[in-house]
């Protein structure tokens, strides 16, 4: 298991707390919160140290950080780095180690300006609230009202095995769902049935894909992909395409060359679908299987082979029948990890009739669209460097491309675009560049009218964290757009754990 690691890393403003011109005597005398609040008494006593003039009220927040802490709600809004308190965690909760007087109690900004405010006690007393889901005054839980219908971002921390979810309408992140087991798992991609009542994650490093509750956030199945189970070895899990009906899903094994079926219901293997229990050797036919797609009766399958420039479309009625098809008009072939003349498809996504599929190409910079039926290649539609991801949204007819390594972002200190394409006429409608650092994934929120996009700011080009990551590295983040004009939906870099992988909206 990994160990929790303190590694601070302040920038060059603090991003949750009082500038330096917020600086008071921690002994200054101050009257209880007035009923607005609702904070409970003891917990508004101790924010309201942070209200004074210049500082988090009303006044002056957007000088603070954007931090207002003069109310309950206003709390739950975040900071310009997005949300400094999550509910029933403490580790992931930025304000306790902005406020923390003492080393042995937690986590701490050593030099913050604020941590002479609080006494010991007092910093427990924030600390068991914030234990207990941070409750207003009256007992109720930020985020907890309207399970079965609150819209909802999850977002995957591959190193932190977590899964962060967000609250669609705040924008914040509301809750952290830990996953896999006490090895380092690594989640990976995420989807949500169309019902919206379960998400299901895969564990690329682990032998595991897990159900997810959307209503309580709550693990609460898993499907076992030991090697056992598999006859060989594993690893790898990456891409979840799950049927129409919500009944199954195949999940691709980048590392073990398998592609395998279970039923959502018992997460259990169906052997007739999966490639790996019918016959060992059969599996030879994947080499570095990644993205997934599947016809409406969930009967006919599309994976790409990572290296090379290949898509495998097969199907197991009567039996196991596959057919090799190429990306870019030419010879199809396989390769390795070394290629680098290759296309080397990553993933796949339907078009909303089926008719047709794309494929980012990472190598090229190019999404190939073919032809779903014929299995001919229609055209090559040129994008930014290294695509990763896709989503569809179907109320403006947009394919939203994620490229990973676009340096032609003219965004200071920032690389990485959002390619957006009419899936009608195959032509690029907009290029979004931002304040982005290596973004992977992105959800369509058809509902709130925004897109959110994960930034995994990993590697050389990486930027230091705002606050103390408890997993260690540096802190991910996602960027909110809007929908409708394709801008930045606001100026907040919205901060989680180690790299911001895959992201699934609740509702589409």
């Amino acid at each position: 298991m990994r160990r929790f690691l303190l590694l601070v890393i302040v920038s060059a403003f603090l991003a949750a707390f009082c500038v330096t011109s917020c600086r008071h005597k921690s002994n200054t005398i101050l009257t209880p919160a007035t009923d607005s609040s609702n904070f409970p008494d003891s917990i508004a006593t101790i924010l309201n140290k942070c209200t004074t003039s210049g500082c988090h009220n009303q006044a002056s927040y957007q000088n603070a950080a954007s931090l207002e802490l003069d109310s309950w709600a206003h709390l739950f809004n975040g900071a310009i780095n997005g949300a400094m308190v999550i509910p029933y965690s403490t580790t992931y909760s930025f304000l306790l180690a902005e406020v923390n007087p003492d080393s042995t109690l937690g986590p701490i900004v050593t030099d913050a300006p604020h941590n002479s405010y609080l006494t010991a006690a007092q910093y427990e007393t924030l600390s068991n609230w914030i234990k207990n889901g941070a409750p207003d005054k009256n007992g109720n839980i930020p985020f907890a009202s309207n399970a079965d219908t609150r819209q909802k971002i999850y977002l995957t921390n591959q190193g932190c095995n977590l899964v962060a979810v967000i609250d669609a309408q705040s924008r914040q992140v509301m809750r952290y769902i830990p996953v896999g087991d006490a090895n380092d798992q690594t989640p990976h991609d995420i989807k949500v049935s169309s019902d919206g009542a379960y998400a299901y994650v895969s564990l690329y490093n682990g032998d595991m894909v897990q159900k997810i509750d959307t209503r309580t956030d709550a693990v609460v199945g898993t499907l076992n992909l030991t090697s056992a189970t598999l006859g060989g070895s594993i690893g790898g899990w990456s891409i979840i395409d799950l049927s129409p009906q919500d009944t199954a899903f195949m999940v691709s094994g980048y590392l073990c060359n398998y592609m395998v079926t279970a039923n959502t219901a018992t997460m259990q293997i169906n052997t007739k679908k999966s490639l790996d229990v019918l016959n060992s050797g059969i599996s030879s036919v994947f080499s570095s299987p990644h993205g997934v797609a599947s016809n409406p009766t969930f009967d006919t399958f599309f994976t790409a082979l990572q290296y090379g420039n290949e898509v495998i479309k097969f199907t197991f009625n009567p039996r196991f029948t596959p057919k090799t098809i190429s990306v870019n008009g030419q010879p199809p072939v396989t390769t390795t990890s070394t290629d680098s003349t290759n296309p080397n498809p990553h993933y796949i996504i339907m078009s909303p009739d089926y008719s047709r599929y794309f494929v980012t190409c990472q190598q090229t910079g190019m999404v190939s669209v073919i032809d779903a039926h014929t299995d001919t290649l229609i055209s090559q539609i040129q994008v930014g460097f290294y695509p990763q991801e896709m989503a569809i949204c179907t109320s403006k007819n947009y394919l939203f491309v994620v490229c990973l390594d676009d340096h032609n972002n003219p965004t200071p200190n920032s690389y990485g675009s959002v390619y957006v394409i009419d899936y009608n006429n195959l032509s690029v409608v907009a290029k979004l560049y931002g304040n982005f650092n290596a973004p992977h994934d992105i959800a369509v929120d058809n509902q709130d009218g925004l897109l959110f996009i994960a930034n995994r700011n990993v590697g050389s080009g990486s930027i230091p964290p705002h606050h103390s990551l408890s997993c260690g590295g540096t802190a991910g983040w996602y960027s909110v757009y809007d929908l409708n004009t394709l801008q930045p939906a606001d100026n907040k870099q919205y901060d989680v754990q180690n790299d911001a992988y895959g992201i699934a909206p609740r509702f589409k």
